[in-house]
């Protein structure tokens, strides 16, 4: 068992990342004026992995099995785990995103037996034809539910205009046809290959101790089983499918999303998603001049926003608005991008926009949820939860003009629009 401690002269606080000798990865943030925890147990297995070899054996796999599996873990052949979280008290739940998917729970009483619950149904999976297929009914009509959610079908609309080839661009939960093709053998080689210890990382912050942590694993019996899994890294061309695309839903008003295909050469990294958001604060955020002259002028309601969108290997843009009017939305939006790249952002917006942010990334550091989260994600990237905060500090105003200058080109935007219906 090898253990490190993780410190942060900034906050005066520190975490345990301990290797267990199974080679699960075990994180343990004590926070004891919480009452109680959060727990994630995470596997770097999500959405975007379709295809990659373990011990040798290449796999390609359909949209959506990450996703499918974590709905199938949570069922043994001794029961639904959900049934036992709530006989511990304990508020249990599950997600799969582009790049993992976690296992979750918040308790403030029966810790123990909370952490065996989850530590036991990841780890034992259990499927047949027949569960397989009552599940594929249930998703499906998940993934309906999905395409009449107009904010959803905007984001992969875009997303399908800025990539021909990276599984980004897929629904998380895939469509009803590539589920269809899933089956339990299909399901249990996934699980081996990310869900055996070495795979994954147990990360708890609240009012916990690390030999807490330590006895729940060793209760959990885990052997050490390491696979060789190689993820396929995808090539993808700078050029985007498509300019512009809209679709016609049953909704009152447009939604429109303007999304650009920023340039990665290698590992998208930190220092580069954080002056992202940088920008696009200064750019969309609630106190900048284009959020205040749209709404002002009636064009967007409150739903305007901009985000980045990054991964290990995929970076854009993403803008997006409720607007009666989305051609001119989208030309406001484009000539304040114009501006700010022809002038630059001044010495007093970089300040405004780093000190508040981070603030909100300071404050973060008391909510057990956001923490426990953090250290799973930097985790997987091979950072330490406080990596964030010392790139904050360095990172200078020509570090954000410099990289200003590269993003939002015309020829790397995708436009989507959804409209209303016709009555």
């Amino acid at each position: 068992m090898e253990k490190q401690i993780i410190k942060s002269d900034i906050l005066n606080e520190q975490y345990s990342l301990i290797k267990a000798d199974c080679g699960l990865a075990i994180a343990c943030y004590p926070m004891p004026k919480h009452n109680g925890i959060h727990a994630v147990f995470a596997t770097k297995f999500g959405s975007v992995n379709r295809r990659f070899s373990v011990d040798g054996e290449d796999m390609e796999i359909p949209a959506g099995v990450a996703h499918f599996l974590e709905h199938k873990m949570f069922e043994n052949e001794d029961g639904d785990a959900f049934e036992k979280f709530a006989k511990t008290g304990a508020n249990a739940n599950a997600f799969t995103s582009f790049d993992k998917t976690c296992y979750i729970f918040s308790a403030t009483s029966n810790i123990e037996q909370s952490l065996d619950i989850l530590l036991s149904f990841v780890t034992q999976p259990y499927f047949t034809k027949e569960t397989v297929e009552k599940e594929q009914g249930i998703i499906g009509q998940e993934i309906k539910m999905y395409d009449d959610s107009a904010s959803w079908r905007v984001l992969f609309g875009v997303l399908e205009g800025l990539y021909h080839n990276h599984t980004v661009k897929d629904d998380i939960a895939g469509t009803v046809e590539s589920i269809a093709q899933i089956t339990p053998e299909m399901l249990y080689k996934c699980a081996q290959a990310f869900y055996s210890p070495s795979e994954m990382i147990l990360s708890v912050a609240g009012n916990i101790t690390e030999q807490q942590l330590i006895d729940a694993v060793e209760r959990a019996g885990f052997t050490a089983e390491k696979h060789s899994v190689i993820r396929e890294k995808i090539t993808e061309p700078e050029t985007i499918v498509y300019s512009e695309k809209s679709i016609k839903m049953p909704i009152s008003q447009p939604l429109v999303a303007i999304g650009f295909k920023e340039k990665v050469e290698g590992e998208v990294t930190a220092k580069q998603g954080i002056i992202g958001d940088i920008i696009i604060d200064i750019l969309t955020g609630s106190t900048s001049e284009l959020f205040n002259k749209l709404y002002d002028s009636n064009v967007v309601n409150g739903t305007f926003e901009g985000e980045i969108f990054a991964g290990s290997d995929y970076y854009a843009s993403i803008i997006s608005g409720e607007t009666n009017d989305p051609e001119l939305l989208v030309q406001e939006v484009q000539q304040a991008i114009d501006r700010i790249k022809e002038n630059g952002i001044t010495e007093e917006e970089f300040a405004i926009s780093k000190n508040a942010m981070y603030g909100s990334m300071v404050v973060d550091f008391e909510n057990v949820e956001e923490v426990a989260t953090s250290v799973v994600n930097q985790y997987f990237k091979g950072n330490s939860v406080y990596n964030s905060l010392e790139i904050f500090k360095e990172i200078t105003l020509e570090d954000v003009n410099s990289q200003l200058r590269t993003m939002f080109n015309m020829d790397k935007r995708t436009v989507f629009t959804a409209y209303p219906s016709e009555v």
